[in-house]
């Protein structure tokens, strides 16, 4: 199986992206990540997508923050589906990024997740069950997954909350 390519705009982003990581790694996914600015290496950013492609890159999972552009730019290089997590920013507190991702024009698709962490390991999690509509094993492990989920609330619900 090709590795989940997870990108990000810099390496600042690395400790939210990280999330998406964890998760693919959690559901035994494999990935590489890299930085891959679209502002600063747009170069970079299509060669970056043609090998994804060669490569047989199942997902790619993006994350920017500010004007957050990288994930629509990726998209625009190629049919593999693009998943974007907006970053937080300092002034704006991400909802620049989520405005940015969201708001792809029609014919280029980006699925768009939260702000943050929780969104990246959403991506991973999503990214991983894209993976595993074609692969039962990984389908499997996402199951288990959700079912460890469950059982986790399950174990709480008859708590006595309150007296």
């Amino acid at each position: 199986m090709a590795p989940v390519l997870i990108l990000m705009g810099s390496q600042s982003d690395w400790p939210v992206m990280q999330a998406a990581a964890e998760m693919l790694e959690e559901l035994q996914v494999p990935w590489r990540a890299r930085v891959v600015s679209a502002h600063r290496t747009p170069d970079l950013l299509a060669t970056t997508m043609q090998q994804a492609e060669q490569d047989g890159v199942p997902v790619v999972i993006a994350g920017a923050g500010g004007a957050a552009h990288l994930p629509g730019m990726l998209a625009a290089f190629t049919t593999i589906p693009v998943l974007g997590v907006p970053v937080s920013s300092k002034q704006l507190k991400g909802l620049d990024s989520l405005l940015s991702i969201v708001q792809m024009p029609k014919g280029v698709a980006v699925g768009t997740l939260a702000i943050g962490a929780p969104g990246a390991a959403n991506a991973g999690l999503l990214a991983a069950q894209i993976i595993g509509s074609s692969q039962p094993d990984v389908r499997q492990r996402v199951q288990a997954f959700r079912q460890q989920q469950r059982d986790k609330v399950m174990a709480n619900a008859e708590l006595e909350l309150g007296e």
